[in-house]
């Protein structure tokens, strides 16, 4: 796959663990097929098979990452599986030798961390107008970590396109954000948030139409973060 013009898409989920063991052994779902998502997509059954193939032919076991920080590996997945409910993981937290996983196992016994989220490429997908359906075919699976606070860049512009395509319009501060997301400084943001959205905001509290999202969908949906 080129990744050259990709985007890395994060996907949050709440933490569907079955069991937690005392020695760190977890095991749930970290994706469901046939579910539509509030972004209006929904992974196909098969859509990670080509990228577990390929990772279990590398022979490496995947890392349990602790808040998506790359540096900061907390254990191994021992098992990435999909059978017909989603992306089965087995995972093991290295407890013993790593304090931030001892802390991480801590807070999931406890049910303080409650948040799953994976990275990856989208590599073939489909769109129905009808539905207004996204369907992602096929998924290159990069990472998957153990969050606090779901939270992350992509999931903040597409939550904007999500109220947008259901005819709502973002806060001027969520929309400044994105824009400062987007590479344009803090007095830029301001300066366009002030001479668009506002007056969008202003026709829609005096009873206008709001926005059109075959308009304003397809210019958020171009904001992406600079690369350094």
């Amino acid at each position: 796959m080129n990744r050259k013009n990709a985007t890395l898409k994060i996907r949050d989920f709440d933490l569907s663990v079955k069991a937690v063991s005392d020695d760190g052994l977890f095991s749930g779902y970290g994706s469901v097929f046939g579910t539509v998502d509030s972004y209006r997509e929904v992974v196909a059954p098969g859509a990670f098979s080509e990228s577990l193939a390929e990772i279990k032919s590398k022979g490496r076991p995947v890392p349990v990452l602790w808040q998506h920080r790359s540096g900061e590996p907390i254990g191994v997945y021992t098992s990435l599986v999909e059978d017909a409910h989603g992306l089965k993981v087995e995972g093991q937290l290295i407890i013993d030798g790593v304090a931030r996983a001892k802390e991480a196992h801590a807070l999931m016994k406890a049910g303080a961390v409650s948040g799953l989220s994976i990275g990856y490429y989208v590599r073939e997908d489909s769109w129905d107008e009808k539905e207004r359906v996204r369907t992602l075919k096929k998924v290159e699976l990069v990472e998957i970590s153990l969050v606090t606070f779901p939270a992350n860049d992509d999931a903040r512009i597409d939550a904007i396109k999500s109220k947008l395509a259901h005819g709502s319009l973002p806060t001027m501060p969520e929309f400044e954000q994105i824009l400062r997301e987007a590479g344009f400084s803090k007095s830029q943001s301001a300066v366009i948030a002030n001479r668009g959205l506002k007056h969008l905001l202003d026709r829609s509290e005096s009873g206008g139409k709001a926005i059109e999202e075959n308009t304003a969908v397809p210019v958020l949906g171009r904001l992406t973060l600079p690369t350094f």
